[in-house]
């Protein structure tokens, strides 16, 4: 990802809703613009589905079918995949298409060609040259103007197609049967994982949830499945039989044993997991995209992906950034903390923060059980966890210190780091927008400050 970036973050306001006033940019004229104009968006979207996309899609003439698209989904490791894929393509010569969400600190991360940034100059172009679009599809019906979601997507697929991308890896958003990158043609499906998570949009089940993900099946077009629970992948395999489409599972290729799966730099054992799935999803497609051995070697072991058990050294301390946030990331968490432990033989200081009571009480017990000091920490969202609701999900007989803290406490400048010891290791995790405004204020010369620019 791009630079990352140094600011304090107050809470935001709640978004505007879109009115007929704000459905036509009128020709913004600076980046600071088009942020606002794009905030506006986040209150719209009463209607829910893939119709609005559809008609988006139509309106800019289907740019995603003009590049071989793999489709990625799954509860977690779905982001981690699409980036391994990402630089074994890349390694192998094709010019490659990102698109991932959230993002950590700028918006043009979603949006990356050869994982170079879309920039603040091309999203003020796209914005002025998509509302206009956008406009004339909501004539008819104001609920038919694209969200904030659905407005990135289409600047991605406008995008990859005048770049010329060679294959783009397109993570879904949320769910996959009723999201928005739906609408894609893919040459693969791939769904890396499947564990509760959004349980009040995707279902409260391991199976009403895989069903969601299966959504991304298509007609006769191979499925590559991570390692899944029986009874989610019962389901995913009676839809893909349904679509005949063939199934490859990293078990069924490399075993059940982890220690058989390809290595990577990406920290913990759960990303070799994502880098089965990606190995296999290349061999899979190895006749229409050839990649030599030595090619995935290097991609897995070149990858870059921010916020995921990701080390960085400050001046006289250590910052791991973890975004784990549901039941199925808490426990690879769990797994990185002992580890951690292990390794350093000190207590740890850990900064957390989520977002709802549900991610709450599956990630404070992990967090309780290895740390010293938690220090609770609210992101910046609308839907962040209150202060009582993370004390409420730690244990009882939790004898460390808990304190509540602010960003602009913890950092109060660029770099500066308050919390834990000098030498210390501290561990920041939970939600991915907290990670993202954490490496917003540590690292950014220039505040940046784009958190309010998230899905909603």
């Amino acid at each position: 990802m791009g630079p990352l970036t140094l600011v304090a973050i107050n809470p935001a306001p709640e978004p505007p809703k879109i009115s007929s006033a704000l459905m036509a940019s009128a020709g913004l004229s600076d980046y600071t613009a088009a942020k606002d104009w794009l905030y506006s968006l986040k209150g719209g979207g009463a209607k829910y589905g893939i119709e609005r996309m559809q008609k988006l899609s139509a309106a800019l003439g289907f740019p995603e079918r003009r590049y071989p698209v793999i489709h990625v989904a799954g509860t977690n490791g779905k982001g981690s995949t699409c980036a391994m894929l990402e630089a074994i393509y890349r390694t192998a010569g094709l010019k490659t298409g990102l698109f991932t969400s959230p993002h950590l600190v700028h918006l043009g991360e979603r949006i990356q060609v050869n994982r170079e940034i879309l920039s603040p100059s091309a999203i003020l172009t796209y914005t002025n040259e998509m509302s206009e679009v956008a406009a004339r599809i909501a004539q008819a019906d104001p609920d038919d103007h694209p969200s904030f979601f659905e407005f990135m997507t289409g600047i991605a697929f406008l995008h990859f197609a005048r770049e010329g991308v060679d294959v783009a890896l397109i993570e879904t958003g949320l769910g996959g049967r009723l999201d928005s990158t739906n609408v894609v043609q893919p040459v693969a499906s791939v769904i890396t994982s499947i564990s509760l998570d959004h349980t009040e949009i995707l279902g409260n089940s391991v199976e009403a949830i895989a069903r969601e993900k299966a959504g991304i099946v298509k007609e006769g077009v191979p499925v590559i499945l991570g390692k899944i629970c029986p009874a989610a992948e019962t389901v995913i395999r009676a839809i893909a039989c349904e679509r005949k489409a063939p199934v490859h599972s990293i078990t069924d290729f490399f075993g059940a044993d982890p220690e058989n799966y390809p290595e990577t730099t990406l920290e913990g054992p759960y990303q070799r997991l994502n880098a089965a799935v990606a190995s296999l999803t290349i061999d899979v497609l190895k006749e229409r995209f050839p990649v030599a051995p030595l090619d995935v070697w290097t991609g897995l072991r070149s990858v870059r992906w921010a916020g995921r058990w990701d080390r960085y050294k400050l001046s006289d301390r250590t910052i791991i950034f973890d975004t784990s946030h549901n039941p199925e990331g808490a426990a690879q968490l769990d797994e990185n903390l002992r580890r951690l432990k292990a390794q350093t033989g000190s207590p740890l200081t850990i900064i957390v923060g989520t977002l709802g009571r549900a991610r709450a009480e599956a990630l404070l017990p992990v967090v309780a059980s290895h740390a010293a000091e938690i220090i609770l920490v609210r992101p910046s969202q609308p839907r962040a966890s209150s202060f009582e609701e993370l004390e409420s999900a730690l244990p009882r007989d939790f004898a460390g210190r808990v304190r509540r803290s602010t960003i602009r406490e913890l950092i109060p400048a660029r770099g500066s780091l308050l919390a834990g010891q000098s030498g210390e290791t501290i561990i920041a995790t939970g939600s991915i927008y907290l990670t993202g405004e954490l490496m917003d204020a540590l690292f950014e010369e220039i505040p940046v400050a784009e958190h309010t620019l998230q899905d909603g």
